[in-house]
């Protein structure tokens, strides 16, 4: 049960758990607090909010009913609710909450302008929406590595390259935020480093078959998967041994004020 959430865990709940306290402090959530986990996964970020004990409650909503269940399952705190729910047409009423917070994807939400403008319209006047988004095109070592290698090698992965999904970049947040009519719109980065026992524990969870990366993994025969990986385990161990491994990782994290 659960295999695929703990894959997903394995794989960038470890970026996202350590993101996700600078998350918090950047969207400004303070004491009393109803805050709104948009996208929650398999619930990273609302297990951080709930460490404040301060706030009255965090919501996280998801459209994979096996997300939810993992996150109900894994924090059965009397403050919080997970349920199954559409960041373009959610259910809850206008001005519901004080925060809303969507960490790691807004770029994987089909029409991310509709969603935006729903989480502008269940928080508070003066209530706070933020975002933050992978820098897949320059900041997130892991993926950059990987594809860059993927790409030397075949061309046509280029296609899958994270680098070119939408929003992953400052000036294109920053004017989402500002076309769905939000106030005092500022975007920042956030960075985190990520230390990896050794080169196997960098590659693994891509044999895991989660996210393009891991997709893209799972379409090759083995004799590509192995040359793959040789090509990036030279780049990341210079000395061809099984040291540690230090990425860093950015995002580009948004905020703005509901009028």
């Amino acid at each position: 049960m659960f295999a695929e959430e703990r894959n997903y865990e394995q794989f960038m709940g470890r970026w996202s758990r350590p993101l996700a306290p600078g998350f918090i402090a950047f969207a400004g959530v303070s004491s009393g607090d109803r805050v709104l986990d948009v996208g929650t996964g398999t619930g990273a970020l609302a297990s951080a909010l709930l460490e404040d004990k301060s706030l009255t409650g965090v919501t996280g909503i998801d459209p994979s009913e096996a997300y939810v269940n993992f996150a109900t399952e894994q924090y059965p705190d009397a403050r919080a609710a997970f349920e199954v729910g559409d960041a373009q047409a959610m259910r809850f009423e206008d001005d519901s909450y004080d925060r809303c917070l969507s960490l790691l994807v807004l770029n994987f939400i089909p029409d991310p302008m509709k969603a935006v403008v729903e989480m502008r319209r269940v928080t508070k006047p003066g209530g706070v929406i933020a975002a933050a988004v992978w820098d897949y095109s320059d900041g997130m070592q892991m993926l950059r590595v990987f594809w860059d290698e993927a790409v030397a090698l075949d061309p046509s992965a280029d296609a899958r390259d994270e680098g070119h999904m939408p929003y992953c970049r400052k000036e294109q947040l920053e004017e989402l935020w500002q076309q769905a009519g939000m106030l005092e719109v500022e975007v920042e980065a956030l960075s985190i480093e990520q230390n990896f026992a050794s080169f196997d524990d960098y590659w693994n969870p891509f044999l895991l078959g989660t996210g393009p990366a891991g997709a893209y993994v799972a379409s090759l025969d083995a004799e590509q998967r192995e040359v793959l990986r040789e090509r990036i385990r030279s780049r990341l161990v210079a000395d061809g041994g099984d040291g540690s491994i230090v990425l860093e990782a950015r995002v580009w994290a948004v905020r703005g004020v509901s009028p």
